[in-house]
């Protein structure tokens, strides 16, 4: 009688063994290019407080539009980017991704018409638009299952960690060349390093010279066996119909409301609770960040070693949640208590980014699973065009941060609550399921599925 098998989530577990020197060659590559990308998003925030809106004469509502239109023109290409970057180069796309958007935020200190910096605003993000998800694909063609949330992880970390060093150094650049230097030479670094990028990055293992050829071997057959077990799907468009590809782009664009309401507006709130020049606030700034990078490294660590991607995110969510809610409580009766568990939701909001993108090609096949992720990434640009604009016109309307600390603890509860309802196939050790494998038992066409 023939056997029902359930999906399962096939993993390699530590004793299969893979060279160690991926780590080396690939992380700093794709760290210092996604920190890149993240600079020219975050500094916006300081221009905004250092000068821009005063310059060009910005009401409140245009310059949370200013900021909200990058993320609109990152909603749009991240499928068709993904896609390319899966069946074609993502190196290749990555190349003229970083010239692209190296040139538009440069402008963003030359223009002066407020029409046109609303062009460059949107521009800025359809280039960048296209880079998250193809660094996403990128790693799953070099990282294994077990080892993907660290790699995420360290991606995305570049995120806080520029947030960490651009707030202190847009900050200080604001003070000694003002605002329009600040971003003209933060422009710059992208293009310069668009051509180290395209030197060495290698789209797979087969395609680098500096990794033998048997362990380039060993890596591609270990993340084919891994596609074994999971439900097929036709194609990308039937992926985006499944419950729980759905579900993960509700949650993220709820989380997202979230995250850059945050990252936008927190120097202007800091600024004005504070009372301090541009240079104190960038560096109260940077403390969320500082926990976030601490918080982020230990979640991966412990997802990747237990194989549990939705216990280390809901969870944070929730503790970000309550922290926003507290700090709106005390409000500005005590801005420093206040402070401190802004610090707290900022580093609960980033934690869970490595498990969380760890999630889609463990529930998607590779022919989906990209674009996939893209399609999550591209709900999450939305979310923070909602946030981006909302959070700014809720401090403008109510004149203070409170009503907006509210509204984005609500966002991340309706995050963890999307999260919870994701239903994960099971996880199959690499070890325990060989001889099964060699009997034909795991197929990739599962007829039922479990929750975890």
């Amino acid at each position: 009688m023939k056997q029902n098998v359930l999906e399962q989530n096939v993993v390699a577990t530590e004793q299969v063994s893979l060279v160690p020197s991926r780590w080396v060659r690939i992380m700093p590559l794709v760290f210092i290019t996604y920190s890149l990308a993240y600079l020219d998003r975050v500094n916006y925030g300081f221009g905004a407080a250092g000068g821009l809106a005063k310059t060009l004469d910005i009401t409140a509502g245009i310059s949370s539009l200013l900021s909200a239109l990058f993320f609109l023109g990152y909603f749009f290409f991240q499928v068709p980017g993904a896609n390319f970057a899966e069946h074609r180069s993502a190196r290749k796309l990555v190349f003229w991704a970083l010239i692209a958007w190296g040139v538009f935020a440069s402008l963003t200190g030359v223009i002066t018409n407020i029409p046109l910096l609303m062009i460059d605003r949107f521009l800025l993000g359809i280039a960048e638009s296209v880079v998250f998800p193809a660094m996403l694909v990128f790693l799953t063609h070099w990282f294994t299952k077990r080892e993907r949330s660290r790699t995420n992880t360290f991606l995305i970390l570049g995120n806080p960690i520029t947030v960490l060093w651009a707030s202190i150094v847009s900050g200080f650049l604001i003070q000694v060349i003002g605002w329009q230097w600040m971003f003209i030479l933060e422009g710059i670094p992208s293009i310069i390093w668009a051509f180290i990028w395209l030197k060495i990055a290698n789209d797979r293992p087969v395609d680098a010279k500096w990794l033998p050829q048997e362990e380039a071997t060993k890596v591609e057959q270990v993340l084919d066996l891994e596609q074994r077990g999971l439900r097929q799907v036709k194609n990308y468009w039937a992926a985006f119909r499944t419950p729980r590809v759905i579900l993960l782009s509700a949650q993220y664009f709820f989380w997202s409301i979230g995250v850059y309401g945050f990252v936008i507006w927190l120097p202007s709130i800091i600024k004005a609770g504070s009372k301090q020049g541009l240079g104190i606030t960038g560096l109260l700034s940077a403390l969320p960040y500082l926990l976030a990078i601490i918080l982020m490294l230990v979640s991966s660590y412990f997802s990747d070693r237990t194989l549990e991607r939705k216990a280390f995110v809901w969870p944070f969510l929730i503790a970000g949640a309550i922290a926003f809610y507290i700090s709106f409580v005390i409000g500005p009766s005590n801005f420093w208590l206040s402070l401190l568990f802004l610090v707290i939701a900022g580093g609960c909001m980033y934690a869970p980014y490595g498990p969380f993108f760890a999630i889609v090609p463990e529930i998607t096949p590779r022919n989906a699973a990209g674009e996939s992720m893209a399609l999550i990434n591209s709900m999450g640009a939305l979310g923070s065009f909602v946030g981006a604009f909302f959070v700014g016109w809720l401090n403008g309307a109510t004149h203070g941060p409170g009503v907006g600390f509210l509204f984005m603890a609500a966002s991340l509860v309706l995050a963890a609550i999307f999260t919870l309802a994701v239903r994960m196939p099971r996880v199959v050790r690499l070890s325990a399921i060989a001889p099964a494998m060699e009997r034909g038992v795991v197929t990739g066409n599962s007829q039922t599925q479990t929750a975890s």
